[in-house]
């Protein structure tokens, strides 16, 4: 029984094997043909049976020249590694190339007596004899390649014969190119070449169009079989077809949406180049997905909230046109100037909901701890002092050194306070007081750490204070809650929730400050102020109407109805349900919005449609349970909820609205090229296809994370990664 159940498993590794050697079989043949690598014409593969079963259990590489056997899982490096770096005796360096150019002077066949007889062929140019080597009588029956040529010349001789025969073949075949091109088709050529041309396009500066020139690179195209390319051709017409390319998809995709809203980002966080700022421009579609629009530069320091308003207005009417309501909203990461330009145009708007980013919302409660818990305050300054005490005295300073033995590298620095300290300088400081706490602990308790210093006020202080359990309680207790922030932060970012999210977020934060308080028993009620006080600043009236009306959140009351979460809301809350509805609608269809939204209370989604809506799976990243799809959550009101024909239109709107920027952190080397030519328009326009280019590409992978991250993170790592065999063995070649 248990042998036949692995019988499958037994019968896939050897049509795998099968597969393999029939595929390494046919390469060879193609290459002996001269449409192939060089090494052919000494590696021969070879398929090992089992002696006991018969059955295939390897696939193995012959060398024709000293008859050793090899892993058949990556013929290239086989080659390097036992015929060009000497390790084969009988290799003498000779690469064919083309092979077809060097045939084979000798075609052993064996006859049905199991007699072998030798058949002379005659070359197409005149070589010198060839050396004679031995072979085990198991090599008979297979084709030996020819051996190593001896040339009056030597090594020099081999590129001359093989431009000699190269010649003799172009007067053969006029028609025929030649070259190592000639294994691709025009298709294959054009294909390639686009490739590369998107690659060097979605660098966006960071390689330079300079690169296709270089003589490396020129000739590694020629090895692949690759024209050469002009810079001039890449940096023109190639970069203006292709953005018309991705300019006419990104158009056509705009059009098939009913609405959507626009996300511009660096208003807050800023990117200067040159003391010019850039702001990003992408466009959040109904089904999900986000498309670049444009980047706009502006001047930093004669910013103001009517520029501001200028300026989003402009680019709503260039995507809109005269159908401005298509644009529903907008969320950025807005400073003070552009806060007050989304609230003038959505005063002006009726239709608009515009948000300010929930990353930056979060992100500021670091800066709200620092300015009004005394906790933090008091566990800066503390680490100001030790950092201060120990950078300032050498011998404290070297006795950490020496007190760390093997753990040197872990402490370099201890950071202190800039003159101007932001909060994000404190927490730099305090992790590093963290990360020396056991060598600091140490400090602390030693005799004689404490008598060098025990005429010194401060020294005894710093003595005194590392001694204590309160300032180490303390300042586990701030990096505990400023982790704690920086994960939602992250998580926040990664997932981009929608606007229907923002409460369950908040309400979220609560509960983990309600933790935090217990676990360290600190207050609860001067922690609860800070965080309401930066909920007031990030709430809108949209957060309330699109927690009611999205179906993921509906609660099953005790008769089965999936009703919405009125009981959730606060009495305000509930007003503003109510406002934001009636203002989003015409005045003569106000009154008909509240009586729908009166029969969604009541009635609710039908227990069916809202358990499918509602149904969750285990991410498999995260480990969380999420929404199966989200975009079903907009498509019940399009489907089964159609009777509500003004509350469903309202509805469709708030529920698809992001609470994020896109998170996408653009290359902006590109713009480098465009300030050191004088700001020309030529090389603006340029800058602005291959951002255009690049940035479309990036959202449809959903790659968000900039380059300089991706780098940071693989040099961080330290450890090169090993591919195995394994991973060559169903290459497709």
């Amino acid at each position: 029984m248990a042998g036949n159940a692995h019988a499958p498993d037994d019968d896939l590794c050897i049509r795998a094997l099968q597969k393999r050697y029939d595929g390494l079989v046919t390469v060879r043949t193609k290459a002996i043909k001269g449409k192939g690598a060089w090494y052919w014409a000494h590696l021969e593969p070879i398929l090992v049976h089992s002696q006991d079963t018969g059955a295939a259990k390897a696939v193995k590489l012959r060398c024709g020249l000293c008859c050793a056997l090899f892993s058949a899982s990556n013929p290239s490096r086989t080659a390097s590694e036992h015929l060009k770096r000497g390790t084969c005796p009988n290799f003498s360096g000779a690469i064919p190339k083309p092979l077809v150019s060097i045939p084979p002077l000798r075609t052993i066949q064996t006859n049905a007596s199991g007699s072998t007889s030798r058949k002379r062929t005659t070359p197409p140019l005149a070589l010198p004899p060839t050396v004679d080597v031995p072979c085990s009588s198991s090599d008979f029956g297979r084709g030996i390649s020819a051996a190593p040529l001896l040339l009056s010349g030597g090594k020099e001789d081999l590129g001359a014969l093989a431009l000699l025969d190269d010649k003799v073949k172009r007067i053969k075949s006029p028609g025929g190119k030649g070259g190592p091109a000639q294994g691709l088709s025009k298709g294959q050529i054009e294909t390639a070449l686009n490739s590369l041309a998107e690659w060097l396009y979605e660098s966006c500066g960071t390689v330079s169009f300079s690169c296709v020139e270089h003589p490396k690179f020129k000739a590694f195209l020629n090895d692949v079989g690759l024209p050469s390319i002009s810079r001039r051709y890449m940096a023109g017409p190639k970069l203006d077809a292709k953005f018309e390319e991705v300019r006419i998809e990104s158009e056509a995709r705009l059009r098939d949406a009913l609405f959507f809203q626009l996300s511009p980002d660096g208003w807050k966080k800023k990117v200067i180049i040159m003391g010019e700022s850039l702001v990003s421009v992408t466009i959040n579609l109904p089904n999900g997905t986000s498309l670049f629009r444009k980047v706009v530069p502006f001047n930093g320091t004669a910013l103001n909230s009517k520029l501001v308003e200028e300026m989003l207005w402009e680019t709503v009417t260039e995507v809109c046109g005269s159908a401005v309501e298509r644009c529903v909203g907008i969320v950025t990461d807005a400073d003070r100037h552009t806060l007050k330009a989304l609230q003038e145009l959505e005063y002006k708007n009726r239709w608009m909901v515009n948000l300010s980013c929930q990353v930056q919302g979060f992100g500021s409660l670091l800066k709200d701890f620092f300015k009004h818990l005394t906790l933090f305050g008091s566990v800066a300054n503390e680490c100001s002092k030790v950092v201060s005490f120990f950078n300032s005295k050498p011998l404290a300073w070297n006795y950490l050194q020496k007190s760390l033995g093997e753990n040197y590298d872990s402490l370099k620095i201890l950071r202190p306070l800039p003159e101007l300290p932001q909060y994000s300088d404190a927490i730099a400081m305090a992790e590093d007081i963290a990360n020396a706490a056991r060598v600091l602990r140490i400090a602390g308790i030693d005799e004689s750490f404490k008598l060098a210093y025990a005429d010194d006020p401060v020294g005894r202080e710093i003595v005194e204070m590392m001694s204590a359990m309160r300032f180490w309680s303390d300042l586990e207790a701030v990096l505990a809650l400023v982790k704690l922030v920086k994960v939602m932060v992250q998580e926040v970012e990664a997932e981009r929730p929608s606007v229907s999210q923002c409460l369950p977020l908040w309400v979220d934060l609560r509960a983990k400050i309600k933790d935090w308080c217990g676990r360290y028993n600190r207050e609860e009620g001067l922690v609860a102020q800070v965080i309401e006080k930066r909920f007031n600043k990030n709430y809108h009236q949209a957060w309330s109407a699109a927690f009611i009306l999205d179906p993921l959140y509906l609660l099953r009351d005790s008769s089965g109805k999936y009703l919405p979460p009125f009981k959730c809301l606060t009495m305000d809350q509930e007003k503003d349900v109510d406002r934001l509805i009636t203002r989003l609608v015409s005045r003569e269809e106000a009154h008909i919005a509240l009586m729908e939204l009166m029969k969604w209370r009541a009635n609710g989604l039908d227990p069916l449609y809202a358990q499918a809506v509602q149904m969750k799976e285990r991410d498999p990243v995260t480990g969380k349970m999420k929404p199966v799809s989200l975009q079903s959550r907009r498509l019940v009101w399009e489907t089964c909820l159609s009777e509500f024909k003004v509350l469903g239109k309202v509805a469709v709107r708030l529920i698809f609205l992001h609470a994020t920027v896109s998170g996408l952190k653009c290359n902006w080397s590109i713009w480098k090229w465009v300030y050191r030519n004088g700001h020309s328009r030529i090389a603006a326009d340029k800058a602005q296809k291959m951002m255009f280019i690049a940035s479309h590409a990036r959202l449809q992978r959903g790659d968000f994370a900039s380059e300089e991250d991706k780098d940071a993170e693989l040099f961080a790592n330290g450890d090169d990664d090993v591919i195995p065999d394994e991973v060559f063995l169903n290459t497709t070649l």
